[in-house]
C-alpha cells in the first residue's frame, strides 16, 4: 500500500438483498484489509440498505430513486430532471469524501453514481451479481475497464469473474461444526434428513403452496422440513406426524447460516445470492427459477447445475406429485446428496470479497 491520504471509497447499490449483501461484504473486506479506509454508501431511502447499512456501521447517503422508464408515459418526461437530481446527490457525496474510487453493484443508485464519477474523473469499479447484467451496469461498463462478475457467462466488456462477495457468517461457516447449534435453534432432530425450503427474502408462493400440500408425505417418510415462507406469506404445516418428524414453518430467519448448516437438501429460487451461498457452503439444491423477468435466475443456476451441485426444475413442473416423486427420493438418498454437496463446494467460491477488493485497490492506484 502506498503512503498518502486514507483511501476513500464510495459504494453504490441498493434496493434488494442481491445488491445490498455483496456491497456490505465488500465494505467489510475493505475495512479489514485497509483499516483506515473512508467508506460511504449511496442508497435509497426505501430499500433494505436504509436499515442494513447504518446497522453495519457505515454512512449512508440517500440518493433519489430514479427508475428507468421502460414505456412511454409521464415518467419519461420526469426522468431527465429526476436523474439530474440523483446525479447531483451522488456528486456531492463523491466530493465530500474526496473519493479515490466509486464501486457500483447495480440497482437504482448505481447509474447516478457512475455518471457522477465519470463527470468528476473518479475511477469506477463495477460488480454485476447476476448472469444477465442489468441496465445500470451495462451503462457503467462503458466508463471503465474494471468490471467484476459473479458468473463466467455474464456478457459485459472487460469482465473478470471474481464470484459473489459473501457475508462473513456465510463465508466462514463450517456446517459440521454449526449443525448442532442449528438443530437446537430451529427445534429439529439430529437423526433425521432435513429439507430446507425457501424462496429468498420475499418468499415464493408456489413453493409455499406445493410444500404445504406435500408436507404430510415428507413427514410420513421421516423427513423433517425447515420452510422459510417469506414475510407476509404463509405455509400450512401438516397437523400431525406419525414418525415424529417436524415441519417448522417460519416467515424468515436472521440466522440463515444455521439454516444452511442443518440442510441436507434445499429447494429454492435461484437468485444470485442464493446460488452462490449454497454452493460456497456445499449445500445441494433443487433450483426453481422465478418464471417472470428476463430469465436471469435460470442462468444464475446454470453453472453449479452443470458442475453437478444442483438440479434445475421449471416452476410449472413443481407440484405435490413432483415433491413425492422427485424431492422425497432425493432427500433420502445419502450417497447422491453427498456427491452433489461435494460438487457444489468445489464450484463455490469463498474469497470473492478479497478478489474484488484487490481490483478496487488496483483501480484506485493503491495496490
Amino acid at each position: 500500500m502506498t503512503d498518502g491520504p486514507a483511501l476513500g471509497v464510495v459504494l453504490a447499490g441498493g434496493g434488494s438483498a442481491g445488491h445490498v449483501n455483496p456491497l456490505l461484504a465488500t465494505a467489510d473486506a475493505l475495512r479489514r484489509r485497509v483499516p483506515g479506509a473512508r467508506i460511504s454508501v449511496l442508497g435509497t431511502a426505501q430499500g433494505l440498505e436504509a436499515q442494513l447499512v447504518p446497522e453495519r456501521g457505515y454512512d449512508l447517503v440517500i440518493v433519489p430513486k430514479v427508475p428507468f422508464p421502460r414505456r412511454p408515459g409521464p415518467a419519461v418526461l420526469r426522468f431527465p430532471g429526476a436523474l439530474n437530481a440523483a446525479v447531483g446527490a451522488a456528486s456531492s457525496a463523491i466530493k465530500a469524501l474526496d473519493a479515490d474510487v466509486v464501486v457500483g453493484f447495480g440497482g437504482y443508485v448505481a447509474t447516478p453514481a457512475y455518471l457522477a464519477a465519470r463527470k468528476a474523473g473518479v475511477p469506477i469499479v463495477i460488480h454485476e451479481q447476476n448472469a444477465r447484467p442489468g441496465l445500470a451496469n451495462k451503462l457503467g461498463a462503458r466508463f471503465t475497464s474494471a468490471v467484476a462478475t459473479t458468473f463466467a457467462s455474464t456478457a459485459l466488456p472487460h469482465a473478470v469473474r471474481v464470484g459473489l462477495p459473501l457475508r462473513a457468517e456465510i463465508r466462514d461457516l463450517d456446517r459440521a461444526v454449526a449443525r448442532a447449534q442449528g438443530l437446537a435453534h430451529f427445534g429439529l432432530d439430529a437423526d433425521r434428513p432435513t429439507l430446507l425450503v425457501f424462496g429468498g427474502s420475499l418468499g415464493a408462493q408456489r413453493l409455499n403452496l406445493v410444500f404445504s400440500a406435500a408436507g404430510q408425505d415428507l413427514l410420513d417418510a421421516g423427513v423433517q422440513v425447515l420452510h422459510l415462507t417469506g414475510a407476509g406469506k404463509e405455509a400450512l404445516a401438516p397437523a400431525r406426524s406419525t414418525t415424529g418428524a417436524r415441519y417448522v414453518a417460519l416467515p424468515y430467519t436472521d440466522r440463515m447460516e444455521l439454516a444452511y448448516a442443518v440442510a441436507d437438501l434445499a429447494v429454492c429460487r435461484a437468485g444470485a445470492g442464493t446460488v452462490c451461498e449454497l454452493a460456497a457452503v456445499g449445500v445441494p439444491a433443487i433450483y426453481v427459477p422465478l418464471p417472470i423477468g428476463n430469465g436471469e435466475q435460470r442462468l444464475n443456476a446454470a453453472e453449479v447445475v452443470a458442475a453437478g451441485g444442483g438440479l434445475l426444475v421449471d416452476d410449472a413442473s413443481v407440484d405435490a406429485a413432483w415433491v413425492r416423486g422427485e424431492v422425497l427420493p432425493l432427500v433420502l438418498d445419502r450417497g447422491r446428496l453427498d456427491a452433489m454437496a461435494a460438487a457444489a463446494a468445489l464450484h463455490g467460491e469463498l474469497d470473492a470479497d478479497d478478489r474484488l477488493v484487490d481490483l478496487i485497490l488496483h483501480t484506485a492506484g493503491r495496490s
